[in-house]
């Protein structure tokens, strides 16, 4: 039942929908509910997965993958977009740890972050449009759970960087158990896609290491220039590890420009 509410806490964290009142709340459990961010992307790809099925029945495949991308933003409130816009601003724009740190803070987007986030949109909606449409939903499948264990992984390896911030609740502290907890919710719907059929294991793992390679340099990067994370490279990370990995499985397909 512990695992259960902090399940449903790590999902009330991330994502705009309801849980039960029986849930219940204590501020230590939100130190160990990372373990189920993975979980959360789960439930964020069936609801993107639901409305692109949905949609293309009706449209074709770019006006799905459109549709599909805004589900998954209404569901989180943008949460992990945010991140990934205020760490463009803060790292474009600061030369300093302090000031980027407090550009991050500010509420405001400005050219880095503006850019970046219709950058990495457009970088997303494009790659699951040219996806057949069952690769597609699959790829929803496999990319937003490893990408939430990817941030995750900053959680377990890496020191907050703030003194407060809405995330430093969540990432007080992470063991190799937990993590572990988190890479098994993050892989098994990958295998059983592979096992399916659905997906081959190359773009599976193409893709994952990609994606690794992509968390390991922002992770890198954050450390350098900040001296840690916060919530908002959490966040980056995630979208931009999302991203790499629909476009692992796109190039897993052989159809790029010069075939």
């Amino acid at each position: 039942m512990q695992q259960i509410r902090l399940f449903f806490i790590a999902l009330q964290f991330f994502t705009r929908l309801p849980i039960p009142k029986w849930v219940g709340f204590e501020p230590d459990w939100l130190h160990h509910a990372s373990r189920y961010f993975p979980l959360v992307g789960l439930v964020v790809a069936s609801i993107c997965g639901a409305v692109y099925a949905l949609a293309a029945l009706l449209f074709p495949a770019p006006l799905a993958a459109v549709l599909a991308t805004a589900a998954g933003i209404y569901a989180t409130g943008a949460f992990h977009e945010d991140g990934f816009a205020d760490m463009c601003d803060g790292f474009g724009g600061g030369m300093t740890a302090e000031r980027v740190l407090e550009i991050m803070k500010d509420s405001r987007i400005g050219a880095y972050g503006a850019i970046g986030i219709v950058c990495l949109l457009a970088l997303k909606c494009v790659a699951l449009a040219l996806l057949p449409p069952a690769t597609a939903l699959a790829a929803l499948f496999v990319a937003h759970p490893l990408s939430r264990l990817a941030a995750a992984a900053l959680i377990w390896r890496l020191e907050y960087a703030r003194a407060d911030g809405k995330a430093k609740p969540m990432a007080q502290e992470m063991s190799t158990q937990e993590f572990l907890i988190a890479a098994l919710c993050a892989t098994l719907p990958a295998l059983l896609l592979v096992a399916a059929g659905v997906l081959s294991w190359q773009a599976v793992a193409g893709g994952a290491v990609v994606a690794a390679l992509a968390a390991a340099w922002l992770g890198q990067k954050c450390v350098r220039r900040i001296g840690g994370y916060t919530g908002d490279c959490l966040g980056a990370v995630q979208q931009v590890t999302e991203v790499v990995l629909y476009l692992g499985v796109l190039a897993s397909l052989g159809q790029g420009a010069w075939h």
